[in-house]
């Protein structure tokens, strides 16, 4: 049985027990939620590993870093330390998109090495496979897909993203109301090329059954793709988009009566003032599962900083009630990122993820706070360091100002305000 039917039946498994100790909820809480739908435990059967995490309502706002080569740098061991570090600053979750003739090697390896659940995008390999043989991804089968879909959840991928909602009604409403930028998912596109070709539905739409029951095999969770989503913000909420979320509503109630778990992923750029309304309705629609949203970007203009942009967005998203934070990195429509370039997607997401859970009053998060701010009273320089969300960013930049074990720092010096009013007081 998976997670969800186990919940169904009021079964409290080891993995809920895990996830309610590190949220601090009593454990029949994610039991309901995961029998509901509300919480998911991607966590493949086939796969063993410490972080355990749920996702959803009323637990921490977690966060997932991409990772994965690119036919123009396959290296297994710049991903492994792409991994290394996405852990190390606090990242819940990986997914490994990696392309290239490398790419189910590199796969295994961060299967085999992560600490914390991988997620994959079964599209991208069968492409790069079809394309070796000399096919198009116009010319896939069903079969094609299913066969990577049941290698990958052999091996122990734990969450899968499927562009199921890419609709012949998705694309209707795409060419009724042109955008800026078509189509910017790379899976989306794939299925829309395919259907344009091929005069059909598309087949992960006419086989979603066949999927599911892969999927519930192995208790993989399924992350319903946004293959419509806007890549600008002045295309965000437009009827293509709303049109593939109403088609992931009924998708993931499919998915809940096989007994599989969902997430829904959401928009990536989105202006500030329609994030409130894109959480609403997904929530509405989906009946409150989990929604995994990539920033979102606030605006397209922050190339270079892509990563500030999506840390706006997220804080939003996830005071509004996203549940899973997809990071975006400096990188972002650049170029692959670096290890350096991970950790500062994953920071900026951290930050935001905290800076939601604080606002909506997460105990963890306020115990924080509190703690950084009697640090400060007190002057206490290794315990601000120890509590920031990157200590070594903080001691590094402590450090750098020479001032040593003073216990006041280069910017005011003698004329401190806290200093001054422990005179006072």
């Amino acid at each position: 049985m998976t997670q969800k039917q186990k919940a169904l039946r009021g079964i409290v498994t080891p993995e809920m027990r895990v996830v309610a100790g590190y949220e601090g909820v009593e454990v029949e809480y994610v039991r309901d939620g995961v029998a509901l739908g509300t919480i998911a435990i991607p966590r493949n059967i086939r796969r063993s590993f410490p972080s355990v995490r749920g996702i959803g309502k009323g637990l921490r706002t977690k966060i997932n870093a991409n990772i994965g080569s690119s036919p123009y740098h396959m290296s297994a061991e710049d991903e492994m330390k792409k991994l290394r570090a996405a852990v190390a600053y606090g990242a819940d979750a990986v997914m490994d998109l990696s392309l290239g003739s490398k790419l189910i090697d590199i796969r295994r390896q961060i299967i085999a090495e992560s600490p914390v659940m991988v997620g994959t995008v079964p599209i991208y390999q069968t492409a790069f496979e079809l394309s070796s043989s000399r096919r198009d991804i116009t010319d896939m089968t069903i079969d094609d897909f299913l066969r990577t879909v049941q290698s990958q959840a052999e091996e122990g991928v734990d969450f899968m993203t499927i562009h199921s909602g890419v609709t012949l009604q998705a694309l209707q409403a795409l060419g009724s109301q042109r955008r800026i930028l078509d189509i910017v998912s790379r899976g989306g596109s794939f299925l829309a090329a395919w259907m344009k070709k091929n005069g059909r539905q598309s087949p992960l739409y006419e086989h979603y059954d066949d999927i599911l029951d892969i999927l519930a095999a192995y208790d993989v969770t399924i992350s319903l793709g946004d293959g419509m989503r806007p890549g600008a913000v002045l295309d965000a909420t437009d009827p293509a988009q709303i049109t593939e979320l109403v088609t992931l509503s009924g998708l993931t109630r499919r998915a809940w009566d096989k007994g599989v778990q969902v997430l829904v992923e959401g928009p990536g750029h989105v202006p500030i003032d329609m994030i409130r309304e894109n959480i609403r309705l997904q929530k509405a629609l989906c009946k409150g599962a989990p929604f995994y949203v990539l920033g979102p970007l606030v605006t397209d203009c922050a190339a270079g900083y892509d990563h500030i942009a999506g840390a706006i967005g997220g804080a939003l998203a996830a005071y509004y009630g996203a549940d899973f934070l997809c990071y975006v990195t400096p990188a972002e429509h650049l170029r692959l990122p670096t290890v350096e370039h991970v950790i500062e997607g994953v920071v900026a997401s951290r930050i935001a993820a905290h800076a939601a859970d604080l606002a909506k009053g997460m105990k963890y998060a306020e115990e924080q706070d509190a703690a950084m701010a009697r640090a400060r009273k007190r002057l206490d320089w290794e315990s601000q360091t120890d509590l920031s969300l990157d200590p070594r960013k903080a001691r590094t930049l402590r450090e750098s100002s020479g001032i040593g074990k003073d216990d006041v720092c280069t910017m005011c010096g003698k004329f401190c305000a806290i200093k001054r009013m422990h005179d006072v007081f």
